[in-house]
């Protein structure tokens, strides 16, 4: 009974831990994407982590080549949930829509996980966990529908963009989970597993990066910092964070957690930008947070 307390604790620590290092992304791209373009820094972020995790998995011991399928699964899972849900981010960001409405689609998540995991992990959530993701959403809407402009007609594809984050995140958690209650994830050491998921994306962007963009950065002490945190807060950190959590738990409860990012990326904005918090961000945070809470109640 101890240990299942200390392990419940932990898991709590563990989302808290995902949703403040995994929204501080956002803040981080709004810092580098004006000396780079989207493309570029998915590059210059995923050859550097690339190369970091390396030199520090040859120092342990730890590198080795795998069969080629759990290369190719590791390789797919990373161009899913780190090369294409972040490049329909950063695209968005550069069309010029705010981090907390590109929060809120993607915050969108949860609602296609929840409907495809019964399909997908036979996973199917419950009337309460459905109750909870539902109230979460009216939550993030109450949080940012009042920032957004609806009289820019041309900013519609703009915010389209970041449905396909949704797609991609959606789709690389679900069929992970489902190798995972399989038994047959081919997984890595943690390590390991991050080295073949960012050598994916960053195969997969070099050609386009060269091609369209030609790489071109402006490097500055703000853009290396920014860099860094990428690189070691969220690709590192958060993605570690979000592959623990879906071990310990089925998939539309770790999808929920996002509805955590409209207002922790204002509360973020605010802190770093000097965004204002408007009392409709409070309220949805508390409603959000009523959410969620359903979503883990053990049916």
């Amino acid at each position: 009974m101890q240990l299942s307390s200390v392990k419940l604790n932990q898991t709590w620590l563990l989302a808290v831990g995902f949703v403040v290092m995994w929204n501080s992304g956002f803040i981080g791209a709004e810092f580098a994407l004006p000396n780079t373009q989207p493309l570029s820094l998915l590059f210059w972020r995923y050859w550097a982590l690339s190369i970091f995790l390396f030199i520090y998995l040859k120092l342990r011991g730890q590198f080795e080549w795998p069969n080629p399928k759990t290369v190719l699964v590791s390789f797919l899972t990373g161009i899913l949930a780190h090369g294409v849900w972040l490049g329909c981010v950063f695209y968005s960001l550069e069309y010029g829509v705010p981090a907390g409405i590109v929060a809120l689609v993607v915050a969108l998540q949860p609602m296609a996980t929840g409907a495809l995991s019964g399909i997908i992990t036979g996973e199917r959530p419950g009337l309460v966990s459905w109750a909870g993701l539902s109230i979460g959403f009216v939550g993030v809407a109450i949080a940012v529908m009042n920032r957004m402009d609806f009289t820019d007609s041309g900013s519609i594809v703009a915010f389209l963009i970041p449905f396909g984050s949704v797609v991609a995140i959606t789709v690389a958690s679900l069929l992970r989970r489902r190798l995972v209650i399989q038994g047959n994830d081919h997984r890595l050491g943690m390590g390991l597993e991050l080295f073949y998921q960012s050598l994916g994306v960053a195969l997969a962007v070099t050609l386009p990066a060269v091609l369209f963009e030609g790489l071109e950065t402006e490097w500055s002490p703000i853009f290396a910092g920014a860099m860094l945190w990428l690189i070691l807060g969220v690709s590192l950190v958060a993605y570690g964070m979000m592959w623990m959590l879906i071990a310990r738990l089925d998939a539309t409860k770790v999808a929920s957690l996002f509805y955590f990012g409209p207002p922790v990326t204002m509360l973020m904005a605010w802190l770093t930008f000097g965004d204002k918090i408007l009392i409709t961000d409070l309220a949805g945070l508390a409603i959000v947070m009523v959410g969620v809470a359903l979503t883990h109640i053990k049916k």
